[in-house]
């Protein structure tokens, strides 16, 4: 009875509405996916609840922003292919040409003094978003003692040198082997995840060898947009370890303004990644960047659909991904310390970032005001 009520779409009003949802959706995934339920299940009854859950599981079983991929399973569920491009396209673009006006001014005037201390003050409230979300992923993504381990070894093997990429399939592997010890099942489902590594890695190789340039910075942002598990906030701490540690093409403070931008600006905070590319190499990078980060949605969206229900009935995979999850959340922690300890330098950020974690604790403030109230606190205060 309830299929009979879905109402068909054409690509012209996928494209409308995802438009206006790309210049709108201000304040994180969570925000975004509410306001995609609203949308879509309540007033345009384009898909049922059931199956909005269900592309909302599948988004988060595969690498990349959930929130975004979203809004590809829901283009594709209505008009196929060219759904799917349409539906991810319109989401994408207006974020990314604010991001991109916004780093434009950026690299023109961020010198000058007024401009650094507004993005000063942003800075702390940023931390106070990344704590925020941080706590909520940690009550549902750690869920068992085993969990809090593996993200304890995560946070070790991170801070001894092990890479990002690394520490996630350890953690994964870790998941599935206490699964296989306690049910004795480890054969099954065990041969997706050594795909799903050797893709990564082989896409970790291949950046490696790459020349820097417009080349590299695609493959980079490719690897990354290949491999980050859950919320967009894990993306710091693999931006920090290609651009900031291994590449050297953005200094800490930088990447913390590249993530204050992500959080101004509406639609997925993976438009991080075109500030990114315009920064080290204007538009040209801003295009490349943006491509790379998103690419692999696409791609993983179209190809998950007969994949995905296979998946989760193992429970090996599922372990895994759970481990992964654990692992990722444990990253996001070690980066959010570290932006911490760059952002809040004094008083003013310190009042700033506690006034910022009561407004979203407390209060529930949207994170798009909050930023606003830093900028304007920036404005006044030197």
């Amino acid at each position: 009875m309830e299929s009979a009520e879905i109402r068909e779409a054409t690509l012209g009003e996928i494209a409308v509405v995802f438009l206006k949802l790309g210049t709108i959706a201000f304040g994180g995934p969570a925000a975004h996916l509410a306001m995609m339920q609203e949308e879509f299940v309540r007033r345009k009854k384009w898909i049922s609840q059931a199956d909005f859950l269900d592309r909302l599981a599948a988004a988060n079983l595969i690498p990349g922003p959930s929130s975004t991929e979203v809004a590809i399973f829901i283009g594709h569920l209505k008009r196929g292919w060219r759904g799917l491009i349409v539906a991810g396209c319109c989401f994408i673009i207006p974020a990314a040409l604010i991001a991109m006006a916004i780093a434009w001014a950026y690299v023109r005037y961020g010198a000058l003094p007024q401009a650094q201390s507004v993005l000063g003050a942003i800075k702390p409230v940023v931390v106070a978003i990344i704590i925020q979300a941080l706590g909520k992923l940690g009550r549902s993504g750690i869920k068992t003692i085993s969990l809090a381990v593996i993200a304890a070894l995560a946070v070790g093997l991170n801070l001894i040198g092990v890479s990002p990429v690394w520490v996630l399939i350890i953690a994964g592997a870790l998941a599935a082997a206490e699964l296989g010890m306690r049910t004795r099942l480890l054969g099954v489902g065990t041969v997706a995840t050594p795909k799903m590594v050797g893709g990564a890695l082989a896409a970790v190789v291949v950046a490696g060898a790459w020349p820097v340039g417009l080349g590299r910075l695609f493959l980079s942002f490719l690897k990354i947009g290949s491999i980050v598990f859950g919320s967009g906030y894990v993306l710091l701490a693999f931006l920090q370890t290609e651009f900031v540690q291994h590449l050297h093409w953005l200094t800490e403070q930088q990447l913390l303004d590249a993530v204050a931008v992500g959080q101004f600006t509406p639609g997925p905070l993976s438009a991080t990644a075109t500030f990114i590319g315009y920064v080290v190499a204007g538009w040209k990078g801003a295009v490349v960047a943006t491509v790379g980060i998103f690419l692999p949605g696409f791609v993983l969206v179209a190809l998950s659909g007969p994949v995905i229900p296979r998946l989760r009935r193992s429970a090996v995979f599922s372990a895994a991904l759970d481990g992964v999850i654990a692992g990722s959340l444990a990253l996001m922690a070690i980066v959010t310390w570290q932006l911490g300890r760059a952002s809040i330098v004094n008083w003013t950020t310190l009042a700033l970032f506690v006034a910022s974690l009561i407004g979203l604790i407390r209060f529930r403030i949207n994170s798009g005001w909050l930023i606003a109230g830093g900028a304007v606190v920036g404005l006044f205060v030197r």
